[in-house]
């Protein structure tokens, strides 16, 4: 059975995802409240989901083998997140998703798989 890695293309479609992702939620309005979590440049953030993903996906361990266990909730407890930056980083990557991912059923996959992450790093009531 072929990883989400593998099915979606690799190192080249998980890069132009985040890539994607990140363009959204640096143009998008609506994306305002979780834009302003992150550092004005966008590198640091943009390698390290790329490093993620790659592992989280099942290919390479990259963060892993960079900064260690990822304990994404521990790692993001220094930021308010409710519902709202919950639901607005989803529109960034569900729109990245439809973009990069032709393949509907894994894009169905990757984005139930990224609300589930999405809604476990809330911090803050609604």
């Amino acid at each position: 059975m072929l990883t989400h890695y593998e099915r979606i293309g690799g190192e080249a479609k998980v890069r132009e995802l985040v890539d994607r992702f990140y363009q959204l939620m640096d143009e998008l309005p609506e994306a305002w409240e979780i834009r302003k979590l992150h550092p004005a440049d966008l590198s640091g953030s943009r390698q390290k989901l790329f490093e993620f993903l790659s592992g989280w996906m099942g290919g390479p361990q990259l963060y892993v083998a960079k900064h260690g266990h990822p304990m994404l909730r521990r790692r993001h407890l220094p930021f308010p997140i409710g519902a709202q930056e919950r639901d607005q980083w989803l529109m960034c990557m569900r729109q990245a998703l439809d973009e990069v991912v032709p393949d509907a059923r894994l894009r169905d996959e990757l984005h139930a798989a990224f609300l589930k992450v999405a809604d476990h790093m809330r911090n803050r009531a609604p």
